[in-house]
């Protein structure tokens, strides 16, 4: 079986006085869906700039395929496809002509490659396009294109950065379900940053969060929301002052708390019996919440945790969040 293996061993990089990858070390299996979360400038991009050999590590070591990405950087590249957050297309040539001459820079005869340029069309639903120039695509249409881009020489492992932003739910879910077909159909490892937590969700095998140039929490989804403790209940107030009460005088109830803007986040076994103690202990102190919900832990609220950072609906994480 070939080694589809992504290895990072005490990865840094560094820019003058700040460091942007601070000591990243994790293995990707042959074959997964590694899902990499974190904050904008949380190091996401430029770890996958030195997998895929773009930019050269500060220090530390990583394999891509087997092949050291600083000794073998050639051979990293001949095996590894990227489609890196800024799509680089050109406006004025039109999706054949780019995938004919992409497949050719990895020697591919011309009618090879212009049969392998109809094939990833067709894949990625840009067959019916193929007369409008590249600047008239739609967003997604870009995106979508510049997936094909990446898939040209039949790489073994496939690295996504951020591939679905900007996109619609329905170009999003097209992206999603070709993303799944490469890997159960091919086999082939997809590593995926994204800030979309319910993509990771949908995608990845097994997930690592970085947080300022660390790795935060690594582990299966499953895992990962399983380490909160279980069921959360969500308190949302009118006011912080209200929220800061509530956490004085319910502290002792839960295993763990959370504060999420306006929203008091307490996790603890058998929550949905607590409801009634919870509502009585602020009923008891005067204190009236807006709204009260019982919810299963999502990987929001472990990004929440692990960044003390929630994001919000368009994938963004704004607000600081302060953990207790």
């Amino acid at each position: 079986m070939k080694n589809r293996e992504i290895v990072a061993e005490n990865l840094v990089k560094q820019f003058t006085d700040f460091t942007a990858v601070d000591d990243v070390s994790f293995r990707v299996e042959s074959g997964e869906v590694f899902g990499f979360l974190g904050p904008n400038g949380a190091g996401k991009s430029t770890t996958v700039k030195m997998l895929t050999t773009l930019q050269l590590p500060t220090s530390g070591d990583a394999t891509v395929g087997g092949y050291d990405i600083i000794k073998e950087a050639g051979k990293v590249r001949r095996i590894a496809g990227v489609a890196l957050q800024e799509i680089g297309l050109d406006p004025l040539m039109k999706s054949m002509e780019l995938l004919t001459i992409q497949a050719q820079l990895y020697g591919m005869s011309r009618s090879d490659a212009r049969k392998r340029a109809e094939n990833l069309l067709q894949l990625v639903k840009l067959d019916d396009v193929t007369d409008r120039p590249v600047g008239k695509y739609s967003g997604g249409m870009r995106r979508r294109l510049d997936l094909a881009l990446a898939l040209a020489h039949q790489p073994e492992i496939l690295f996504l950065d951020e591939p679905t932003t900007g996109l619609d739910p329905a170009s999003r879910r097209d992206v999603w379900t070709e993303v799944r077909r490469l890997n159960r159909e091919q086999g082939m490892t997809i590593f995926l940053t994204t800030q979309y937590l319910e993509e990771a969700d949908e995608l990845a095998d097994r997930i690592a969060i970085i947080n300022r140039g660390k790795i935060a929490a690594e582990g299966t989804p499953e895992e990962l929301k399983a380490s909160l403790g279980g069921e959360s209940i969500n308190v949302t107030f009118a006011s912080t002052s209200q929220l800061e009460q509530a956490e004085n005088y319910l502290g002792d109830m839960a295993d763990t708390m959370q504060r999420d803007r306006n929203t008091l986040r307490l996790y603890l076994p058998k929550a949905a019996a607590a409801i009634p103690a919870v509502v009585n202990r602020l009923q008891s102190n005067n204190i009236d919440p807006e709204s009260l919900t019982l919810t299963q832990p999502s990987l929001d609220d472990v990004f929440l945790k692990v960044t003390g950072q929630a994001f919000d609906a368009e994938g963004t994480a704004p607000a600081e969040a302060e953990v207790a």
